[in-house]
């Protein structure tokens, strides 16, 4: 590829036909390179300057087999569909196998802590479910505006911004860090204040003091990753997990079981899991200076600090969108053990097969975040707008897949993680609605991703607030607690919640001016391009 576009570049140059193609006939556009580039007329007229981006429509690093990739070439809509279809297809893999990798840290935890004691194992999941809440979550959400800034600035003709907004999120995050700190650490007398019990508490506020070690490692993960992905370098998180994974749970092992010398006990689950966040922001790093090309890296200077009006807005309000929903499962968690020991255990159960199956269609609306991005950086908006519609196909292709595992298994389901027989006929008798969960729990992780992509974060933390807490919890609470419908009607007033969250997505990607998305990009990114010039002239400093 690298070769025939140097023949057809060079033969332009040479018959005196101008610049450089930023885009190639098979769909691709080049590889950043300017050796080649040989008449001294055509080098003088295109000199460089500092803030000049490599290449005017940055590639994306996985072949995406799109044959018209302008789509004004391209007549049908159809053809565009299924191009789609495949391209959203080879991102959403490689995210699916990370977040599954990053998911098996925390089963790792559990899993070495739960063989300690009961006591050990109530104390590790109430202090993961107080870190999520209060930190996780909400740096998620923070990270989130990058799905809207970071691909469509890739394939812009600024490719630096990817990095210059990667590193003014980083300074929002670490900022944003300081108050959860502070809870983590005084989290005894928080949880003694909401009940728990004194020995639980203790033990969890130990796990969370422990885990403030890997935070900062997991925000800027959280960061690193989406500066990969925004450029089409989606196996590099995955690579990077892939190795980290078992050294996690090897390091869980000997930490909580090991031999006397490295052995120390409880804490040695979040120092594990601490230890291997690190590692992979360490991995990042490195690999983001020795094995990835520097188009989309910013040097740093003073205007990583300024301009974060921008990202603090949209990163808020997708903290409502994210928390919300993290928030909702803790209290449907705390309404099911009201209901009673092999109540909770259902849950228990129901749970970590939802969160687990979660994992594809929300790694497919990461992939979908990025995709939409790239194309409204690229000015194609009638492109976005089909792969929109092409995501949420998906997405209830994905979900028919589980709903289907979930139906066919039902009766034995159960002994996958209990094996007591009353838990058993619980989870037989609510998988079903768990099945019809899925669809529309895909639906609505899709359509948040094209939300984010174009930057209505508000819109979908908005519809998660009226979805969950006006109508699906209180509406599952009526059932569970007045109608004695019992841990049925909670799992009732979620799928309420998400038909709610899905219809109004769909109809809000369905109804999406993408003409007017392409314009604010352009607008942003306008802007974004003079504060560069007024930047320059002010000479401010660079290291």
């Amino acid at each position: 590829m690298g070769h025939n576009f140097e023949e057809q570049t060079q033969k332009k140059f040479l018959n005196g036909t101008g610049n450089a193609p930023t885009q190639i006939t098979n769909g691709v556009a080049p590889q950043p390179s300017i050796s080649f580039v040989s008449p001294a007329s055509v080098i003088m007229a295109n000199l460089p300057t500092e803030n000049t981006p490599l290449l005017s429509t940055p590639i994306s690093h996985i072949e995406e087999g799109v044959h018209y990739s302008n789509e004004r070439d391209c007549p049908s809509i159809w053809v565009i569909f299924k191009e789609e279809l495949g391209v959203l297809t080879k991102y959403t893999l490689p995210i699916f196998t990370t977040h599954l990798f990053e998911f098996s840290f925390n089963i790792a935890s559990i899993v070495a802590i739960g063989h300690i004691s009961t006591t050990a194992l109530a104390a590790a999941t109430l202090a993961f479910m107080t870190a999520s809440v209060s930190g996780y979550a909400i740096v998620q959400g923070l990270v989130s505006a990058l799905d809207t800034l970071l691909p469509a600035a890739w394939t812009s003709s600024h490719p630096q911004l990817v990095g210059l907004w990667s590193q003014r999120m980083l300074v929002v995050t670490a900022a944003t860090l300081i108050p959860v700190f502070f809870i983590w650490f005084n989290a005894e007398s928080i949880l003694l204040l909401l009940r728990q019990d004194p020995e639980v508490a203790h033990l969890a506020a130990v796990y969370l003091r422990w885990s403030t070690f890997g935070l900062p490692a997991y925000s800027f993960n959280c960061i690193s990753r989406r500066y990969f992905q925004s450029q089409g370098l989606f196996a590099v998180p995955t690579k990077i997990n892939l190795v980290v994974a078992p050294i996690n749970a090897l390091l869980n092992y000997f930490f909580v079981w090991g031999p006397e010398p490295v052995r120390i006990g409880f804490i040695g689950a979040p120092i594990a899991t601490s230890i291997s966040f690190n590692l992979i922001s360490i991995s990042s790093v490195i690999y983001g200076i020795f094995y990835v090309e520097k188009t989309a890296w910013h040097p740093i200077s003073m205007r990583s600090f300024t301009g974060l009006g921008c990202l603090v807005k949209l990163g808020l309000a997708g903290v409502g969108q994210t928390a919300s929903e993290w928030w909702s499962w803790e209290l449907n968690n705390l309404a099911a053990s009201l209901l009673g020991p092999a109540a909770l255990a259902t849950q228990s159960v129901l749970l970590i097969s939802s969160s687990c199956t979660f994992q594809a269609p929300f790694a497919l609306s990461l992939a979908t975040s990025v995709r939409i991005g790239n194309l409204l950086g690229e000015k194609q908006a009638r492109r976005a707008g089909v792969s929109a519609y092409a995501a949420i196909v998906l997405a209830i292709a994905i979900s028919a897949i589980w709903s289907t595992m979930f139906i066919s298994f039902r009766k034995s389901w159960a002994y996958i993680v209990n094996d007591d027989p009353e838990v058993v006929t619980l989870v037989a008798s609510i998988l079903p609605v768990v099945a019809m969960y899925q669809v529309f729990d895909g639906i609505a992780a899709v359509t948040s991703g094209v939300l984010r992509a174009q930057g209505r974060q508000l819109v979908g933390a908005l519809l998660n607030l009226s979805g969950y807490y006006v109508i699906g919890i209180p509406f599952g609470v009526w059932l569970t607690f007045k109608m004695g419908m019992g841990l049925v009607g909670l799992w009732v007033g979620l799928t309420v919640s998400l038909i709610y969250c899905s219809v109004w997505g769909t109809y809000l990607c369905i109804t999406t001016d993408w003409q007017k998305e392409v314009k604010k990009v352009s607008d942003r990114l306008a802007v974004e391009n003079k504060n560069a010039n007024e930047a320059e002239e002010d000479g401010s400093s660079r290291f």
